[in-house]
C-alpha cells in the first residue's frame, strides 16, 4: 500500500504574509511534503495507488508551534505542589499525555522552556522513534536561575560564574536545543524573588550568551521585569519570554529599549493565555488594558512576535494556542502577520526553519486543516477538522 498521500481543499497557505493558492493540493509521501499549490499542479504528480482526502471548505496551513511550554506541569491551580508530587517515572507518563494533547491540538513542534531531570530528552526520543504521538520537540531541559530563584526546583541553580557555565555546557552536552535564563523572578515560585526582580545583571547574562554560543545554541530569557528585560537585551538574548515590562509599582515599557529589541532583531514571546478575554476580570480592566496596550505598541513598533501559551502553568492548558492567537486580532494585528508568529516566525526563531512552519517540497508532512479562511478572520483556527504530524494522521481536537 501507497504511503503516500493527496490532500485537496479550497485552498493552502504555502508561504508566510499569507501567500496563498486557492484550490490547493498537498502531495506527501511518509514524512515528507513531495508538493504543494495548485490542485491540477499536484495532482498531475500523484497516481491511481495514492491515497486521496477530500477536505472541502477548508484552508490547509502548516502545523502550528508553540514557542513557549513546560510538560513537566499540569496547568492545574498548584503546577508546582503537583510536580513535586510526582516521581519521574509517574511525571514522564503525564507528560507524554500532554505530548498527544498537543500534537491534536495542531501544534506539531513546541519550544519546552524547563523541565526537571531533562525528562523532555527521553520523551523527544521517544515521539521521534514513533513509540508515542506527540509534536517535535525543542527542548531548554534545566532552566539556568540563581540559589533559590525563580524554578530554582527545576534543579538548576547556580551560583557562581563556574556553577553557570558548567550548567550550560552539561545542558548543551546532554542534548539540549536552546538554553534557558530566569533573568527575573516569576509568580509560579513561592517565597522567591518577586517577579519584576531582575535575578541576573547584564554581565551574568552574557556569560550565559557566551557559553551557549560556544555550542551553538540560541538563549530564551524569562523577562518580565523592565530592569531583567533590559539586561537580557544587553547581554544579547535571543528570544525574551513574557516581556510584561514590570516594575515593583506598575509597567514601564522603554523605548530605547524597544528600539534595541527591534533593531537586534530578538523575537519576543508574549505566551498568551488561551483564555485572555477573562484578564480583565482577573486583574481588572485597567491593569488588563494596560497589558494589551503594551502588546499592542510592541506590534506596531515592529517587534517579531513568536506565538506561545506558557502551556502547563495555571490556566494554560495543552491546546490552546489557537485560542491564543485570536489576542493578536483582537488588538489589531493583521491574520495574516498572526499566522506567521505561530509558523513561519517561530520556526525560524526556535531554529526548526528547515522542519517546521512552511509547507514546501521537502519538508517535513506536518500539516493542519480548518474551517473557513484564517487569514481573513482568526476564529476560524478553533474549527480544527484534520492534523497530519511526521506524515501519520491525528485524530483533531476539535474544540479548545
Amino acid at each position: 500500500m501507497s504511503s503516500r498521500k493527496l490532500i485537496t481543499a479550497a485552498r493552502v497557505v504555502t508561504g508566510p504574509g499569507g501567500r496563498c493558492v486557492e484550490d490547493g493540493a498537498v502531495l506527501t509521501d511518509g514524512d515528507t511534503v513531495v508538493a504543494a499549490g495548485r490542485r491540477a499542479e499536484v495532482e498531475a504528480l500523484a497516481d491511481g495507488r495514492d491515497e486521496r482526502i477530500a477536505l472541502p471548505g477548508t484552508t490547509v496551513l502548516p502545523g502550528l508551534v508553540d514557542a513557549h511550554v513546560h510538560l513537566v506541569f499540569d496547568a492545574g491551580t498548584d503546577p508546582v505542589g503537583t510536580l513535586e508530587g510526582q516521581d519521574d517515572q509517574g511525571l514522564l507518563a503525564v507528560m507524554r499525555e500532554r505530548a498527544a494533547r498537543l500534537v491534536a491540538s495542531g501544534v506539531t513542534t513546541v519550544r519546552d522552556l524547563g523541565d526537571r531531570g531533562r525528562l523532555t530528552l527521553r520523551l523527544r526520543e521517544e515521539i521521534e522513534s514513533g513509540a508515542v504521538p506527540g509534536p517535535r520537540i525543542v527542548a531548554a531541559t534545566t532552566p539556568v536561575t540563581p540559589k533559590g530563584g525563580h524554578c530554582w526546583f527545576l534543579g538548576g541553580e547556580v551560583g557562581s560564574e563556574r556553577e553557570l557555565r558548567d550548567l550550560v555546557r552539561r545542558n548543551a552536552e546532554l542534548g539540549a536545543d536552546v538554553i534557558k535564563v530566569m533573568a527575573t523572578g516569576g509568580a509560579l515560585t513561592r517565597g522567591g524573588p518577586a517577579t519584576w526582580q531582575a535575578q541576573f545583571g547584564a554581565a551574568e547574562l552574557a556569560v550565559v550568551v557566551e557559553e551557549a554560543r560556544g555550542a551553538g545554541l540560541p538563549v530564551a530569557a524569562h523577562a518580565h521585569g523592565t530592569a531583567g528585560i533590559e539586561a537580557a537585551v544587553t547581554a544579547g538574548v535571543d528570544t525574551l519570554e513574557h516581556c510584561t515590562w514590570m516594575t515593583e509599582d506598575g509597567n514601564d515599557l522603554r523605548a530605547d529599549v524597544l528600539d534595541a529589541i527591534v533593531e537586534r532583531g530578538i523575537r519576543v514571546c508574549p505566551t498568551v493565555s488561551p483564555h485572555w478575554r477573562m484578564l480583565p476580570t482577573v486583574f481588572g480592566a485597567e491593569r488588563a488594558e494596560r497589558l494589551f496596550g503594551q502588546v499592542r505598541t510592541m506590534a506596531e513598533r515592529g517587534v517579531r512576535f513568536i506565538a506561545g501559551t506558557d502551556a502547563g502553568v495555571q490556566r494554560a492548558g495543552f491546546g490552546g494556542l489557537r485560542q491564543s492567537l485570536t489576542f493578536f486580532e483582537h488588538i489589531g494585528m493583521p491574520a495574516p502577520r498572526v499566522l506567521d508568529m505561530a509558523t513561519t516566525e517561530a520556526a525560524d526563531a526556535l531554529g526548526a526553519g528547515g522542519r517546521a512552519g512552511v509547507l514546501a517540497p521537502g519538508r517535513p508532512a506536518d500539516l493542519i486543516a480548518v474551517s473557513g479562511d484564517p487569514r481573513a478572520g482568526l476564529e476560524a483556527l478553533t474549527d480544527l477538522r484534520f492534523v497530519m504530524s511526521r506524515g501519520e494522521l491525528i485524530p483533531p481536537q476539535r474544540a479548545v
